[in-house]
């Protein structure tokens, strides 16, 4: 039993990878996940869905490698982080959509308990800022829909997770309840001082602690899964949400070392070591992994539109039919012509204003396809220039190195071009791309006994192309002028 098995469950996928003991990726399997939009700014997950995907794609990927679950010495788990899901314990049937990180129904609560006062207690205990982008005013949202959901869960017969605990439950057929430290940390409901479920956090928001899973390590005993499930019994030892893991994956250990993930929305992580930083402009203050009970904490940058705004001119638009053929139609666009302003479900750091809309601007008669591919891929890199900018207000611990970048968008090399000129900073794309995954088998391994220590493994890191800038200051004054007239408009003035 050599092998690890990371399932990495996104907010557009699931995906299954099989590792060998050397890290080596032998196998891996993924499937679509059907997104549902109930109304304007709402966007739900079928959980049952999820479960039976992730189920799927690691059957076809064992049966890619010609393995079995036998073969299987542990598992990691990677998510989606702040969605939220509540199910029946008996069952372990949900008892609706899952809400997902996306989702912006709870945006009038979020602005009430901020009129109330409620932010700095918020802000202190968790790091995190009153919004509806994290879980605990969806969760509340949830219960009081349905004053029966609320009695039942008060009772002890509903548990509430994010994905990664959802997804633990199932496996092992009902007989473990728990998520991990960089999961709880994004829920508004934990604080990541006394790293325990906050008393005070649960009042505001209404919620019943006997719904919550217990809280583990990154590298810990999450249980053995149900030989029901996949004919054999293995144990479950790593899970961390998507950017912690993916910051794990590009081995970020040393404070001051940065990684931006680019998937459906764009996550930067910057390691601030034992010190845990409060932000003054508007970042996440959250942790970059626990292991062995010991906290490691950072800066959090979190934009919610990045490989999305691609998935807009595939399915809305229609002016692609693939995502990577946004590249051969954006080297035709004229730098500048138009700028995107990708709000669709609001902004995120450093704005945080839920009811800003996506915006073009520039258009005229001479404005194509090719224009809006290449305003989509520079908003990218523009929203990470905001981003890196106000962490580099925030930390004063030395100089940050140069980025790490990973997930789906920087396959593209005109994405991670237009990144180095607007960032006037070197950007590093690793040999292997999965960092999310990387790093949730990693964990795995960690505690399984078979993966070295965490500066062994860094050692293992390597780099793929580096980019550098190209466009002089000038230029790029005037385009992030541009940006920001841009975005000043687009924010709205409630």
């Amino acid at each position: 039993m050599s092998l690890i098995l990371a399932i990495d469950q996104g907010t557009t996928s699931a995906r299954a990878l099989l590792y060998d003991a050397a890290l080596n990726t032998i196998a891996s399997a993924q499937e679509e996940l059907p997104q549902i939009y109930p109304a304007d700014g709402w966007v739900e997950h079928d959980a049952d869905v999820i479960w039976q995907l992730v189920q799927s794609t690691i059957r076809a990927a064992l049966e890619k490698a010609g393995k079995t679950a036998s073969d299987i010495a542990a598992i990691g788990i990677t998510n989606q982080r702040e969605t939220v899901v509540v199910w029946d314990r008996s069952t372990g049937k949900p008892v609706g959509h899952a809400i997902v990180w996306q989702d912006r129904r709870t945006a009038e609560t979020c602005r009430r308990l901020k009129a109330e006062g409620a932010e700095p207690m918020v802000q202190e205990k968790t790091g995190l800022l009153l919004d509806p982008y994290f879980s605990g005013s969806k969760l509340g949202w949830m219960l009081d829909q349905d004053r029966s959901l609320r009695t039942r869960a008060a009772n002890g017969e509903l548990a509430f997770g994010t994905i990664d605990s959802f997804l633990i439950y199932r496996l092992t057929g009902g007989q473990r309840h728990v998520t991990d430290a960089t999961n709880a940390c994004r829920t508004l409901l934990f604080d990541i001082g006394t790293q325990d479920w906050s008393e005070d956090l649960l009042k505001l928001f209404n919620i019943p602690p006997a719904m919550l899973p217990d809280v583990l390590d990154c590298a810990d005993d999450f249980g053995i899964t149900d030989p029901s499930v996949f004919g054999a019994e293995v144990p479950i030892l790593g899970c961390a949400g998507d950017q912690h893991a993916a910051t794990i994956g590009q081995a970020c250990f040393t404070p001051g070392m940065v990684k931006a993930t680019y998937g459906t929305g764009l996550f930067a992580v910057l390691n601030t070591g034992e010190k845990r930083v409060p932000s003054k402009n508007r970042l996440l203050t959250t942790l970059a992994y626990r292991l062995d009970g010991k906290p490691t904490y950072a800066l959090e940058g979190s934009v919610f539109v990045a490989g999305a705004a691609v998935q807009w001119l595939r399915d809305g638009l229609k002016i692609i039919e693939t995502a990577p053929q946004v590249n051969d139609l954006a080297q035709r666009g004229v730098r500048g012509a138009i700028t995107l302003v990708p709000a669709f479900v609001g902004l995120g750091a450093p704005y945080w204003d839920p009811d800003a809309r996506g915006a073009v601007y520039g258009i005229t008669r001479d404005t194509g396809p090719e224009d809006f591919a290449h305003a989509v891929l520079e908003s990218v890199a523009f929203q990470t220039r905001d981003l890196l900018d106000a962490m580099a207000r925030d930390w004063h611990d030395g100089e940050q190195s140069v980025l790490r970048v990973d997930g789906g968008m920087t396959q593209s090399d005109l994405t991670l071009q237009l990144l180095a000129d607007i960032l006037d900073a070197p950007v590093e794309r690793p040999d292997d791309l999965e960092t999310t995954a990387r790093g949730a088998a990693y964990l795995a391994g960690l505690k399984a006994g078979l993966f070295p220590d965490l500066q062994s493994f860094a050692a293992t890191w390597k780099k793929d192309a580096e980019f550098t800038p190209k466009l002089d200051e000038d230029m790029r004054a005037f385009h992030l002028a541009r940006w920001h007239d841009a975005v000043e408009r687009t924010l709205s003035k409630s």
